[in-house]
């Protein structure tokens, strides 16, 4: 018997910016690993595109956001994830569920309009959390099969 595919859910209010690259990151975490999960992403209000200096500084990583395009993520979605992490401006809340979602705010500037320097910088925090955020499941998965 196998066991479910972790869920994990990047979520702001536009959908245009840092769970984008959370994201981007996150998928190419999963195939680094070899793992088999689901990975999702949206907004609580999107914008109509990737911000421009987000997907430049994602190209300097080899990652091309270009053709992605922010989404709306409904609430049921959200509640079938086992983690998910907003990124300091959303406006949603779980609290009315009875359910197991782990839920991160992880507090990061919004990369909207910034300089690239400082998008790169928010860029970085940003792998940075998705790799420890990769690196905690999978060690919180191999305590509970051990």
């Amino acid at each position: 018997m196998s066991t479910p595919p972790v869920r994990i859910a990047f979520v702001c209010v536009q959908n245009a910016g840092r769970s984008q690259m959370a994201t981007a990151f996150a998928e190419r975490e999963r195939e680094r690993r070899g793992l088999d999960w689901e990975i999702r992403t949206g907004g609580t209000h999107p914008a109509e595109h990737v911000h421009e200096e987000v997907i430049a500084v994602m190209r300097e990583e080899g990652i091309d956001l270009s053709a992605r395009t922010p989404r709306e993520i409904p609430t049921d979605e959200l509640l079938s994830c086992d983690y998910v992490a907003t990124m300091g401006c959303s406006t949603l809340d779980l609290s009315e569920a009875e359910s197991a979602v782990d839920v991160r705010d992880w507090a990061l500037s919004d990369p909207d309009g910034r300089d690239l320097d400082r998008v790169r910088a928010i860029r970085d925090e940003i792998e940075t959390r998705v790799t420890a955020l990769f690196d905690e499941i999978e060690a919180d998965l191999e305590t509970a099969t051990s």
